[in-house]
């Protein structure tokens, strides 16, 4: 099985295991569903991690960083439960599993499931998305959009689309849902490695706000910034990002 197969299932089965363990806990606390659904799903990754690539360095959100993933050449970077609030709250289904392989200082391999979506977006092969309409559409979070986000949106003459977890929103771009994603003010390299290398291979641009590459597996995994757009747009919207 290929790293990019590999990808894909393990992160479809990461959310078949999380849709059975919301429904499981569907008459529980939404804090109930929280807990079950990051240990269970993170459990799963590393355990099929373990016994499919067994020389490989795994990095994840709800895991204990291994300073060995610093020398190794093949690391695995994942997100067991991307967007836990939404996965709590029944109906919402913005919400995702990251799996992405970072191999020798660079994304190799990525796949999203959305899996209250039925979908799954992993490399090597992402379609494009659909043609653009005539308003651009940023997707930003439903609580607290970052002020770039609306300052690209400003400049664009856009209009805002409110959704859940960075997944989601990344995927959102892919799928033509939305236009662009810029996000500023906080995450970690397993938020976005997998998004990104499905977004790379969708024919997406990708980077910093300052239009810098981004960059995993380092020392620290904050990695608070990224751009994630139509290739159309992206002067566009470093034009923006740039000054913020």
């Amino acid at each position: 099985m290929s790293d990019h197969e590999l990808a894909a299932r393990l992160a479809t089965e990461a959310g078949d295991l999380l849709l059975g363990v919301r429904s499981e806990l569907a008459d529980g606390t939404a804090e109930e569903r929280k807990a079950a659904g990051d240990k269970r799903s993170h459990d799963f990754l590393m355990a099929a991690l373990a016994s499919e690539r067994p020389g490989d360095a795994v990095l994840s959100e709800e895991g204990v960083d291994d300073p060995v993933r610093l020398t190794a050449h093949r690391v695995w970077i994942v997100d067991p439960l991307d967007g836990t609030r939404e996965f709590s709250e029944l109906g919402r289904d913005d919400w995702a599993v990251h799996v992405a392989l970072w191999q020798d200082g660079a994304l190799v391999a990525g796949a999203v499931a959305l899996p209250a979506q039925g979908v799954t977006l992993a490399t090597p092969q992402v379609a494009p998305p659909p043609p653009a309409p005539a308003t651009a559409r940023i997707v930003v979070s439903r609580t607290r959009p970052p002020a770039v986000a609306l300052a690209v949106r400003d400049a664009l003459g856009g209009e805002l689309v409110e959704m859940g977890s960075a997944g989601a929103k990344v995927a959102s771009v892919v799928q033509g849902i939305s236009d662009v994603y810029v996000h500023a003010g906080g995450q970690y390299e397993w938020d976005s490695a997998a998004p990104v290398a499905v977004a790379r291979a969708a024919g997406l641009f990708t980077s910093r706000i300052d239009g810098s590459p981004l960059v995993y597996n380092q020392e620290d995994v904050k990695l608070p910034d990224l751009i994630v757009c139509r290739p159309e747009y992206a002067d566009a919207v470093l034009a923006v990002t740039r000054q913020a």
